[in-house]
C-alpha cells in the first residue's frame, strides 16, 4: 500500500538524490534530522510565505476546509476527515506528501527506513555502532514515504501493527527475540505519512491496536518487550457516524486524533463546474455549456427530497457524466462518419441510464427513479439556457420551423444535418454566429449550440418537441413567443 498513487508521476531527474552515501559523508554536508511534523510544517510556513498553493488540484476547499487542515499541520496533530462520498477527502489527503522534504536519507537496508543519526531496531543500532561513520545510507524520494489502507472488516493487526514472521523463527531465532517480527503498515510507514481510507469500517478490536501509535508513537506486538519510538503521521478519513450503519470510530481512538476536519461538496456552480473539467477523462469535445447542465443536474440531485441525502451525490456522479456524454458523441461520430467528435444535448440522454445506480433514492421512490432524474435534468438545463442565453431573441429559429420544415436530432444524426435543416437564411445564420459567441463555441460545436437554443424554446414550451418512428427528436413550432427570459 506504500507510494503514491499510480497516476502521479515521479520526476526525479530536475531534483535528484544528494550523493552523499555514508554517515560520514551525510554529517559532513551538515544535514539536519527533522521529525515528520516539523518537516511539514516548515515546508507548509515556507510556501505560504512565498505565496505558492501547496494544494494543487483541490477545488471548493480554499475558505473551508484547506485553512482549518493548515493550522492541524502547523500545531502536528493527526486528522481524520469527515465527509461523504465523492468530497474529495482522499485527494486531499495525498497533496500532503507534497509537503515532506524531497529526499531524505535512510539506513541502507533498513526494514523501516530509519534515520542515519537515529536508528530504532535492535538490527540497525548494530549495525550503526560496528559500522560507525562507513554506515551506508540511501536516500528515498518523498513519494515513497506515503502509505495507504482501504481499511475493511477484515483488516488485522498483522496488517497494520505486525506480527511473529514464522520463516525468522524457522531460520532459528527464538520467539522471544524482536528480529523476528514481521511489521505491519504503520511502523514500516515510519518517517513517513499514513493515510487509513474508511476508518469506521476497522473492527474494534483493531481500531484498539492504534492507540499507541497515536499516542505513545510506538507499538506493541503479541506482549514483546519492544518499544519503536515511530515517527509516522497519521491521517484518516471517515464517512459521518449518522451515514454509515457499517461501524464507528472507538472513543479513545477519536480522541487521538488532534483535528476533526469536515468536507463538502462544493458550495459553488463554478467550483462544481471546475471539478468535472479537471478530473473528467473525455475521449470527445463536450462545450462548456454541457459541463454546466452536469454540474447544476448533480447540484439539484443533493437538494431533492426523493434522494436519500445521507448517502449524499458524489463528485463522481458529475465527472462519470461528463464522460459519458463525451462517449455518446465519440459513438456517433464514429458511426456516421464524423470527422470530429462534439458532445450535444441529446447526448444528456445517456447519463439518466447509464448513471441511476449511482444516485441513492429514499424508499417509497420505487419505480420514480428515471421520472425523478429526468424531472431534474430538464430543470438543469432549462437554468442554463436562461443562465446562458438570457435576453436572446431566437425568433429567426422559430420563423424558420414554422415554414414546415422541422429540426431533426438524435444519437444517429450528424451535426451537418442539424445545421442543414436550418437552411441558409441570413437571420439564422446571425443568430447562430450569436449562439456561438454567447457560448463561446468552436464553429464545429455549432450544431450544439443550435440544439441548446431548440431544448431552451421547448422547456419554456415555445417549440415542440417528439420522438418519430426511428427514435430521433423532432423539434417543431407550437407557438411564437421566441425570447428567452
Amino acid at each position: 500500500m506504500g507510494g503514491v498513487p499510480s497516476e502521479t508521476v515521479i520526476d526525479t531527474a530536475a531534483n535528484p538524490a544528494p550523493t552523499a552515501a555514508t554517515l560520514g559523508e551525510l554529517r559532513a554536508s551538515d544535514h539536519r534530522r527533522r521529525d515528520v511534523r516539523d518537516e511539514i510544517r516548515h515546508n507548509l510556513l515556507t510556501a505560504l510565505r512565498a505565496g505558492d498553493d501547496p494544494w494543487e488540484g483541490i477545488v471548493g476547499f480554499e475558505a473551508t476546509v484547506i485553512p482549518q487542515l493548515e493550522r492541524a499541520l502547523i500545531a502536528g496533530h493527526d486528522v481524520v476527515m469527515l465527509g461523504e462520498r465523492g468530497q474529495g477527502k482522499t485527494r486531499l489527503l495525498r497533496t500532503l506528501v507534497n509537503l515532506l522534504d524531497e529526499w531524505t536519507p535512510v539506513i541502507a537496508g533498513s526494514e523501516l527506513d530509519e534515520h542515519p543519526y537515529d536508528p530504532i531496531l535492535p538490527e540497525s543500532r548494530r549495525r550503526a555502532t560496528e559500522s560507525g561513520d562507513d554506515l551506508p545510507i540511501e536516500w528515498r524520494h518523498r513519494s515513497e514515504r506515503y502509505s495507504e489502507k482501504l481499511a475493511t472488516p477484515d483488516t488485522s493487526v498483522a496488517d497494520l501493527v505486525g506480527d511473529i514472521d514464522p520463516m525468522k523463527v524457522a531460520q532459528g531465532r527464538s520467539l522471544g527475540d524482536p528480529e523476528t517480527i514481521h511489521f505491519g503498515l504503520i511502523p514500516r510507514a515510519h518517517r513517513g505519512l499514513i493515510v487509513i481510507n474508511e476508518l469506521p469500517d476497522l473492527a474494534e478490536r483493531i481500531q484498539v491496536s492504534m492507540l499507541n501509535v497515536m499516542e505513545e508513537r510506538d507499538i506493541q506486538v503479541r506482549g514483546y518487550n519492544l518499544r519503536l519510538p515511530l515517527d509516522v503521521l497519521v491521517m484518516a478519513s471517515a464517512n459521518p457516524e449518522d451515514y454509515t450503519n457499517r461501524g464507528r470510530i472507538i472513543t479513545p481512538l477519536k480522541d487521538r486524533f488532534g483535528a476533526e476536519i469536515r468536507t463538502h461538496y462544493p458550495l459553488e456552480l463554478d467550483d462544481e463546474v471546475d471539478v468535472i473539467e479537471q478530473e473528467a477523462d473525455l475521449v470527445a469535445t463536450v462545450p462548456s455549456f454541457l459541463i454546466g447542465i452536469l454540474a447544476r443536474f448533480t447540484r439539484y440531485l443533493r437538494e431533492h427530497p426523493s434522494i436519500d441525502q445521507r448517502s449524499g451525490v458524489s463528485a463522481r456522479f458529475s465527472i462519470a457524466g461528463a464522460e459519458t456524454v463525451a462517449a455518446a458523441a465519440l459513438h456517433r461520430a464514429t458511426v456516421v462518419g464524423e470527422e470530429l467528435a462534439v458532445a450535444r444535448p441529446v447526448d444528456l440522454e445517456s447519463v439518466v441510464e447509464v448513471l441511476r445506480g449511482k444516485v441513492e433514492f429514499e424508499s417509497g421512490e420505487e419505480g420514480r427513479e428515471l421520472e425523478i432524474l429526468d424531472y431534474l435534468l430538464r430543470k438543469a438545463t432549462a437554468d442554463a439556457v436562461r443562465a446562458d442565453l438570457g435576453g436572446l431573441d431566437l425568433r429567426p429559429l422559430v420563423d424558420r420551423l414554422e415554414s414546415g420544415d422541422a429540426v431533426l436530432t438524435g444519437d444517429r444524426v450528424p451535426a451537418a444535418e442539424v445545421i442543414a435543416a436550418l437552411g441558409e437564411d441570413p437571420e439564422v445564420v446571425e443568430v447562430l454566429d450569436q449562439l456561438v459567441e454567447r457560448l463561446e463555441l468552436e464553429e464545429a460545436e455549432r450544431a450544439s449550440g443550435v440544439e441548446f437554443a431548440l431544448e431552451g424554446l421547448y422547456l419554456a414550451r415555445r417549440i415542440g418537441k417528439e420522438p418519430d418512428e426511428r427514435g430521433r427528436t423532432v423539434y417543431r413550432v407550437e407557438s411564437v413567443d421566441t425570447e428567452i427570459d
